[in-house]
């Protein structure tokens, strides 16, 4: 690895000593203080816990094991303070054994107990792996780092750092399954140029993908053996088709036949006294329970591991269509394989709508092909497309909401929306899903602060400053900093935030999120009043200065991955907005059927999803406040992870469409009951199972 080298400058004789021992005892690739240059390895000083050193050869040149038993035992690193100043990148290689994942998060922190930034990040088993941080990721402007072959989902956390005062690194595991985590790491390089990507990755145990889509270093009892097996399951599929039928408790719309209001012709809400609901077209109350991602593909993100692969179809040809720069659709090849190249999306949606009305589900749900189900007049969910074409960003996926095109930006986002204004199979449609910016932990405002040096926002910030404090010098008191509203208005800012700063900031976030889905919200109700604006799908609670905007919704929708809906949060929520709740996603998974993980919230078996699906849905059926629940996702995950790396046991199917069975009877009873749940005349389902802590 070539890169231009920076000495130390500057130090101090504590400084100085400590360069000294570090290089005597090895901690450094090279000794003596006038050797301190750029590239430079960092050694690990001391474990941390109960971390334990391999003594077995390391499959990787230049490498060290390590096992971890137990969440939290890593590796401590220290320097001289200001040595990650002169850097531009941090690398190593690592390679994770064994078939299940595990979660590491490396902390760079100002001192014992100082703030820290964080990284997030995977290895895909059996695969080498190289880390790429660029140092610059701690303005904190992203939350998340682009997945390089088997470096998978690095996420950006924590707090602020001045680099001039880190002097520690922290290497440890964050989430783990209940085997030991073994693995083989290279030492921290730290570096002025970008490292290069790793493009050949070693493959200790070969190919990790079979011509199937299915994991090789996995087995179990129902995996698929050969090619001639699946294309039977789905010619079978397809035959089956026509038997597939919802709960007979449901009316045309997979509403309640019982209970019945004046219908509108679209889905609306209704409050009857007792609780909230949907309605649909007919009048009939509907609860809505929904699957996510009900689409002809599991994407496997091949780039940098087309030696992992046991196949990859080829670009043209009848496969072409599973076929694309980045990632590979073993389902649609499966499909392809079956059908023919003609007739494998016709088939496909064939099945797919027989199997959702055989499991009892009444909605497709967001990240689907919603045409589909338009076209089949099943009830659906759309996501909106939240690109502008003219309004910057601000503070990761914030726009510039005071920027003059955001208000022309806002109505041609809208015009979306009128492919589809007139059908009543359209329940509703998303603004966003999870904004970026909710992800930090600091607001939108201090973000813009420190990353973007002029915008319209930061001169509407500095007029708010004035407004609460008059002038300099009582917003330089009521702070604690020394500052201008000038510099507020425009210039770089490197200032480390007050308490007191942070709550005006806090405060002024309010009004930029007010403004910013207001302003969404009443472009897209201008292009179509007659469907539900059913929010942005928030990940998890959202915090106080989020809501005043929030008000512009007609149904308040999160991502809830929990054993269950949180009743105390929904009437919280609904008695803030006024307007009932969504779960967008949720789900369950397991370790016993060939994906490297279960997901975000984790059972022991397939016999355990079920029981989870069942106490989540009927849980949340019995909660007044709550109006539906749509589960992630309908398929599994590809093993070698999809663009951003997961590769979670989440579906309902496999890769090669095989149906989950207890999963699957677990939701028809759980969707034949939901409507008496819901009316209170059955109590909900509570043979809950065992939850296992995270592994992501």
């Amino acid at each position: 690895m070539k890169s231009r080298a920076i000495r130390i400058t500057a130090i101090n004789r504590r400084d100085f000593m400590r360069i000294n021992t570090i290089a005597a005892a090895g901690l450094w690739a090279t000794p003596g203080v006038l050797a301190a240059e750029l590239p430079l390895q960092l050694k690990p000083e001391s474990f941390i816990k109960g971390l334990k050193p391999e003594t077995t050869k390391a499959p990787m040149e230049n490498s060290v094991g390590y096992t971890a038993q137990a969440v939290g035992d890593g590796l401590l690193y220290r320097f001289p303070k200001g040595l990650l100043a002169q850097a531009r990148y941090l690398t190593l290689d690592l390679l994770v054994d064994g078939n299940h994942l595990a979660v590491f998060i490396l902390s760079l922190r100002e001192g014992e107990s100082g703030p820290a930034f964080d990284l997030q990040y995977k290895g895909l088993n059996q695969c080498a792996a190289r880390v790429r941080l660029p140092l610059e990721a701690a303005d904190l402007n992203r939350w998340m780092l682009a997945r390089e072959g088997a470096w998978l989902k690095p996420i950006c956390g924590g707090e602020r750092v001045d680099w001039r005062e880190v002097d520690r690194i922290t290497l440890t595991i964050l989430h783990k399954s209940d085997r030991p985590v073994r693995w083989f790491q290279t030492p921290i390089t730290l570096t002025t140029e970008e490292p290069p990507r790793l493009s050949q990755p070693l493959l200790p145990k070969g190919k990790l993908i079979d011509e199937l889509g299915q994991s090789t270093i996995h087995e179990w009892p129902e995996k698929s053996r050969n090619a001639e097996e699946v294309t039977q399951r789905l010619r079978e599929q397809l035959t089956a088709a026509p038997a597939g039928k919802w709960p007979d408790g449901f009316s045309a719309w997979g509403g309640w036949k019982e209970k019945k209001i004046k219908g509108t012709g679209f889905f609306a809400r209704h409050h009857d006294g007792k609780r909230w609901w949907l309605v649909d077209p007919d009048g009939c109350l509907f609860w809505s329970t929904g699957l996510d991602c009900v689409r002809p593909g599991i994407e496997a993100a091949w780039e940098g591991l087309q030696d992992a692969l046991a196949w990859i179809p080829p670009q043209d040809g009848e496969y072409k269509e599973a076929w694309s720069r980045r990632s590979v659709n073993y389902l649609a090849a499966n499909f392809i394989r079956a059908f023919g190249s003609e007739k494998w999306m016709q088939n496909w949606e064939t099945i797919v709508l027989s199997q959702m009305r055989a499991f009892g589900f009444n909605t497709v749900a967001n990240w689907s092909s919603w045409q589909v189900a338009q076209k089949a007049k099943v009830p659906y969910v759309r996501p909106l497309s939240i690109g502008f074409s003219q309004t910057p960003k601000i503070y990761r996926d914030f726009p510039d909401v005071f920027h003059p095109a955001f208000a022309q930006d806002a109505q041609k986002y809208a015009q979306q929306l009128g492919e589809t204004k007139d059908d009543p199979a359209l329940i509703g449609y998303f603004l966003m899903n999870e904004p970026t910016w909710g992800f930090s932990r600091e607001s939108p405002a201090a973000g813009m602060l420190f990353n973007t040096p002029a915008c319209a926002t930061r001169k509407a910030l500095s007029e708010f400053l004035r407004g609460r404090h008059g002038n300099d010098a009582a917003l330089s008191k009521a702070w604690g900093i020394q500052t201008r509203l000038a510099e507020i208005a425009e210039g770089e800012w490197k200032i480390r935030l007050t308490t007191e700063a942070k709550k005006d900031l806090y405060d002024f976030s309010e009004e930029m999120v007010a403004r910013f889905f207001q302003t969404l919200s009443e472009a897209c109700k201008a292009v179509d009043p007659h469907h539900l604006n059913l929010g942005i799908r928030y990940q998890g609670v959202p915090p106080e200065w989020t809501v005043k905007g929030m008000q512009s919704f007609d149904v308040f929708s999160m991502n809830c991955y929990q054993p269950r809906v949180p009743l105390d949060v929904c009437k919280k929520i609904c008695e803030k907005l006024q307007m009932p709740v969504m779960i967008g996603e949720y789900h369950f998974g397991a370790l016993d059927v060939g994906l490297p993980s279960p997901g975000l919230v984790h059972v022991r078996t397939q016999k355990d999803r079920g029981k989870a699906y069942r106490l989540y849905l009927e849980d949340a059926a019995a909660n007044p406040y709550c109006v539906g629940v749509h589960y992630f996702t309908l398929y599994d995950q590809s093993a070698l992870g999809r663009s951003d790396g997961e590769n979670y046991n989440i579906g309902f199917l496999d890769i090669c469409n095989r149906i989950y069975e207890p999963l699957v009877r677990a939701a028809r009873a759980a969707h034949e009951a939901m409507y008496s749940v819901a009316a209170g005349t059955i109590k909900p389902f509570g043979d809950a199972p065992e939850y296992l802590p995270r592994l992501f």
